[in-house]
């Protein structure tokens, strides 16, 4: 395995494993407010310092990794349910109107910024959880059902794709049997950079008010809250942010180390 891979891993895990943790045990209650203890720097009683009412930010990051996560684990799952159908199916029937009619919506939905959108959606549904996966997962069909379709349509020109054919196999159980496993490794790929992406995009809706309502933790929620205390106390700021960036961080390396990983010609190579 690559560096990418193993450091990619390693960080990740540690978030995904303090969110799993936070379900049985936090350093200190994340809702109980101490406010004599409020905007403590750093030290060993609180590890990462205190918020504004004193609330242990350790603990808030432990909890706010477990709503980024779930959040945008089922964003990613929305576009892979939704977008691989759609791209395996404008694939099989390549050319015809219902290709145009499926990538011409991916056009339209690419033709607006995805986060103004989202925004949108949040505002007019109400701001929460669920409407920001509902807002982030729309944006990931498109992205799924285009690598799907690119990936597909170069197989149904190989040699095996025409012996399903001949065989009598139908479009479906050839796209089901033969093209969906040859295009696994590269969907991978793409599911952990979107994974990655659903994460700034919960963060950013958060930040505004329209993502985790309170008392949710949520990192973009505390970045928000740390922004008028900047002056003051820069850890509010800098510790979820920080746990942002380590987490994006480490969901892209293990991407890349997924692509080298996965692609059989630099498998070919390294042997």
């Amino acid at each position: 395995m690559n560096r990418n891979l193993i450091l990619g891993g390693v960080l990740t895990s540690i978030f995904v494993i303090a969110a799993f943790l936070s379900f049985v045990w936090t350093p200190f209650d994340h809702i109980l407010l101490d406010i004599p203890s409020r905007l403590q720097s750093p030290n060993m009683t609180h590890l990462l310092g205190t918020d504004h009412f004193g609330r242990d930010i350790l603990s808030l990051i432990m909890v706010g990794a477990r709503t980024s996560i779930a959040v945008a684990l089922v964003a990613v799952g929305i576009g892979v349910c939704l977008g691989i159908p759609l791209g395996l199916w404008a694939a099989a029937r390549r050319g015809s109107l219902v290709d145009e009619i499926i990538m011409r919506g991916n056009d339209l939905v690419f033709a607006f910024p995805s986060l103004v959108i989202a925004i949108l959606i949040t505002a007019v549904f109400g701001a929460g959880a669920i409407n920001a996966i509902i807002a982030i997962g729309i944006f990931n069909i498109p992205v799924f059902a285009r690598i799907t379709r690119g990936a597909a349509l170069s197989l149904w020109e190989r040699e095996f794709i025409l012996a399903a054919r001949v065989a009598g196999k139908s479009a479906a159980r050839i796209s089901l049997e033969h093209i969906l496993p040859n295009v696994t490794n590269l969907l991978i790929v793409q599911g952990t950079i979107q994974f990655s992406l659903g994460i700034l995009a919960e963060a950013g809706l958060s930040y505004v008010g329209l993502g985790a309502q309170p008392p949710t933790p949520s990192w973009g929620r505390m970045l928000a809250d740390a922004q008028t205390m900047v002056s003051i106390a820069p850890h509010m700021a800098l510790m979820p942010g920080f746990a942002i960036i380590l987490t994006v961080l480490g969901l892209n390396l293990m991407g890349d180390g997924l692509r080298d990983h996965l692609d059989p010609r630099l498998r070919v190579k390294r042997v």
